[in-house]
């Protein structure tokens, strides 16, 4: 898979897609191991790990959380040098009154947005790569 780094490319080609379920942030002072293999992401900080699990999985470990959130990927292989791409996309969404929660993986871009708002958010991104 050739990783892209120039901008019009990545718009041209980023196909987004919507996966299934509700996600939610969580914050946990010492997660055990079941909640690190069940998350989606995670990130330590000075007040705790977050993580990004299912609500489904939150509900089930009776973990709190605030709000729900739809997961959007964008299907090209993006550089993690790529100049450019998180600020249009985010841009897009906050012209559009859509907030936004972006993890860059490895090989593609993942944006986390609040469930009501998922399938705006899927268009608006759509707009962006000409779909």
């Amino acid at each position: 898979m050739a990783v892209e780094l120039d901008l019009k490319k990545l718009l041209l080609n980023m196909t987004p897609r919507l996966n299934g379920g509700e996600y939610v942030f969580v914050s946990i002072a010492d997660p055990d191991e079941d909640m690190i293999q069940n998350s989606v992401a995670s990130i330590k900080e000075k007040e705790g790990v977050t993580l990004i699990v299912s609500k489904e999985f939150a509900v089930r470990r009776n973990l709190n959380f605030e709000k729900l959130f739809s997961w959007i990927s964008l299907e090209v292989h993006s550089s993690l040098e790529a100049v450019g791409l998180t600020a249009t996309f985010s841009k897009a969404l906050a012209d559009n009154e859509i907030s936004c929660n972006v993890i860059a993986g490895y090989y593609h871009d993942h944006i986390f947005v609040p469930t009501e708002d998922s399938n705006r958010a899927l268009l608006v991104l759509q707009s962006l790569a000409g779909i």
